[in-house]
């Protein structure tokens, strides 16, 4: 696993919003630090350096992943 990201917050869209250290596909899963499938990249925006992901949640448990960091597999990355 490689690590996507930083999530920042929940936006008001119900969406989580986390700050990128990766080029990532759209449509790609983000997992949790145990390899748990929490999240699907909807939108990418922001500086191409290092942007903004906006993910739907695939879990309840959002308030155990608000400040930390999500991983996604190699497969799920542009190549750059």
């Amino acid at each position: 696993m490689l690590e996507a990201g930083t999530v920042l917050h929940l936006a008001g869209s119900g969406r989580l919003i986390l700050r990128s250290n990766a080029s990532l596909k759209i449509n790609s899963f983000l997992y949790d630090n145990k390899g748990h499938k929490v999240a699907k990249v909807m939108e990418i925006f922001g500086p191409s350096k290092s942007p903004y992901v906006s993910a739907t949640p695939l879990t309840d448990k959002i308030t155990e992943i608000l400040g930390k960091k999500l991983y996604t597999s190699k497969g799920d990355l542009n190549n750059c």
